[in-house]
């Protein structure tokens, strides 16, 4: 694994973008499978009042977190099919408070958001696990992030499933303590 730090724009303080070697494409392809797992056992247990639950004013509930990750993985799909097939595409960043509001996050149904987030990392998944290797070397360039391989992408997607889990579980035991 490397780390490569880039400045981001606005000059904002750098970011790190971490590429897997290629040795470590197979664990981070499990990785990145389990990410429906990992969440739908997160959300087990969690209707009405808890799935809009929200620990402080601008925060995300339940509901409207698992609807950003359908939206994304979305996103992702068709990211990581640029990589694939175009020679160093750009990759265009989305505001995701703009999907958040104008694709209404907050009358999502949570169980149908996972499903599609399910649904949709399913496929992306066959996608990656039939790449060669060399593959996920493939270079785009994010309009935010800038250089960003094959591989970049799918350790950043994978982490980004982990991350919403971790903010999840937090929800949770927030949501617990305020009862």
């Amino acid at each position: 694994m490397r780390l490569v730090w880039q400045a981001s724009p606005g000059g904002a303080p750098k970011r790190c973008i971490i590429f897997s070697a290629m040795s470590d494409i197979p664990a981070l392809l499990e990785r990145f499978r389990r990410g429906p797992e990992l969440l739908a056992v997160v959300l087990t247990g969690v209707f009405g009042a808890e799935e809009d639950f929200t620990p402080a004013p601008g925060k995300w509930s339940a509901r409207q977190i698992i609807a950003h990750l359908a939206d994304s993985e979305l996103v992702s799909a068709h990211r990581f099919r640029q990589i694939i097939a175009e020679d160093n595409p750009t990759i265009v960043a989305y505001d995701q408070d703009a999907w958040a509001r104008n694709l209404d996050y907050t009358r999502r149904k949570p169980k149908q958001s996972l499903e599609t987030f399910r649904r949709l990392r399913g496929e992306n998944y066959e996608l990656l696990k039939e790449l060669p290797e060399a593959a996920f070397e493939r270079p785009g360039n994010h309009t935010e992030r800038g250089r960003i391989t094959l591989g970049g992408l799918v350790e950043l997607i994978a982490g980004h499933a982990e991350s919403h889990a971790r903010q999840l579980q937090a929800l949770r035991e927030e949501y617990k303590k305020s009862k």
